[in-house]
C-alpha cells in the first residue's frame, strides 16, 4: 500500500518548474516502531472530521471498482495480464487485530512463489479505508504454498480495499511491476469522514513538511516535500526501506493507486531535509497522499491532500 528505488520506465517529461502545492499535510501520528518488519502504518490520527452514515451494502461493495471484472490499471482491478490476487476473505472483523490471506496466481492458474525484492521487500501491501482514512501500509510474509499473511491493525467499520504491489521474478510477468487490488466489509455503523482542504505545510509529530510541485494528469512531475523542526532543516532522516521517505497515493473517489518514485537511494542516517520524488497521476482531482519517514529510530507517517490539475 507504497516510490520504488529504480529509474523510472518511461521517459520522464522535463520537470516543471517548483511552486508551492495547494496541499494539505494533515498532521498524522505515524508513530510506529522503528522497525520496518511487518506493520508499517500509521494508524494513530489518521481521521478526518467523521459524520455518521449507514455500512455500505453488499451491493455497494460489488459496484466499487476492482470488484467483479477487472477494471483496468491504477490498482483497482483484481487481475491484469494473467496474475491475479485471490482471497477467500468477503470480510473482516472491526474492532480488533486480525490477518488477511491472499496469493498471487499466475496465467497457469498456479500460485505465484517468485517474487523480485523492490525496497527490501518482495511485497507491499497497503490497506485504505473508502473515505481515505485508516491507511496501513505493511510486508506480509509467504508460505511455501504461495498463500501471504498480512497483519492488520484494528479496522474501522466500513469498505475498504486491500492492495497488493509486487514484481515477479520470472515468467510472463518477469520485471513487470503490479498493484492489484481487492474491497472488503468491516461490519458496524460506519463514520464516513470528509477529505480536509488544501495547505502547503503542516506538522507531524513536531515535524513541519512543506510540499513543492506541480503536477498534471498524466505527465511526470516532481514533487519536493522539506522536513524542518522548530524552524531548522531536518538533516537526521534514518533510512526506511532504502530510501529517505516513502510516498504512496489514493484517488479520492475511485481510490485509484499511484506510487511515487524517490530520487535518492538511503545512505547512512543523514538524509534531509529535501526529499524529491518522481510523480505521475493518472488522472486529475483530489489525491490522497501517505508520507512516511523515519528519524531517531520511529517512523512518521503525514497525510496530505493533493490537487492533481
Amino acid at each position: 500500500m507504497s516510490q520504488r528505488f529504480r529509474t523510472p520506465r518511461r521517459a520522464l517529461a522535463a520537470a516543471a518548474a517548483t511552486a508551492a502545492l495547494t496541499l494539505t499535510l494533515a498532521a498524522c501520528g505515524g508513530s510506529g516502531t522503528g522497525s520496518d518488519k511487518g506493520h508499517d502504518s500509521g494508524m494513530a490520527g489518521m481521521e478526518h472530521s467523521a459524520t455518521p452514515s449507514a455500512s455500505a451494502s453488499a451491493g455497494d461493495m460489488a459496484s466499487m471498482p476492482g470488484m467483479g471484472a477487472a477494471s483496468t490499471g491504477n490498482g483497482l482491478a483484481a487481475a491484469q495480464d494473467g496474475y491475479t490476487m485471490t482471497a477467500t476473505a468477503a470480510g473482516l472483523p472491526a474492532g480488533r487485530a486480525t490477518q488477511y490471506r491472499f496469493a498471487i496466481t499466475g496465467p497457469d492458474g498456479r500460485p505465484v512463489t517468485g517474487f523480485a525484492v523492490d525496497q527490501t521487500r518482495r511485497m507491499h501491501f497497503y490497506a485504505i479505508r473508502s473515505d481515505l482514512t485508516g491507511f496501513q501500509h505493511l510486508h506480509p510474509t509467504m508460505a511455501r504454498s504461495g498463500t501471504w499473511t498480512a497483519p492488520l491493525a484494528a479496522l474501522r467499520p466500513g469498505t475498504w480495499r486491500m492492495y497488493a504491489s509486487f514484481t515477479p521474478d520470472g515468467g510472463a510477468g518477469k520485471g513487470k511491476d503490479f498493484v492489484l487490488s481487492r474491497t472488503v466489509k468491516v461490519p458496524g455503523a460506519a463514520m464516513t469522514s470528509s477529505l480536509p482542504k488544501a495547505s502547503g505545510t503542516a506538522t507531524v509529530d513536531g515535524y513541519t513538511v512543506t510540499v513543492q510541485g506541480a503536477p498534471m494528469a498524466g505527465m511526470a512531475h516532481r514533487l519536493t516535500a522539506t522536513v524542518t523542526r522548530d524552524g531548522k532543516p531536518v538533516t537526521d532522516l534514518q533510512p526506511y526501506l532504502d530510501t529517505y521517505a516513502h510516498l504512496t497515493a489514493f484517488h479520492q473517489g475511485d481510490l485509484a493507486f499511484a506510487h511515487l518514485h524517490p530520487e535518492t537511494q538511503a545512505d547512512g542516517d543523514h538524509g534531509g531535509p529535501a526529499l524529491t520524488f518522481h510523480a505521475e497521476f493518472a488522472r486529475s482531482g483530489n489525491w490522497r497522499l501517505f508520507l512516511q519517514f523515519r528519524t531517531g529510530g520511529k517512523l512518521h507517517t503525514a497525510s496530505l491532500t493533493l490537487h492533481v490539475g
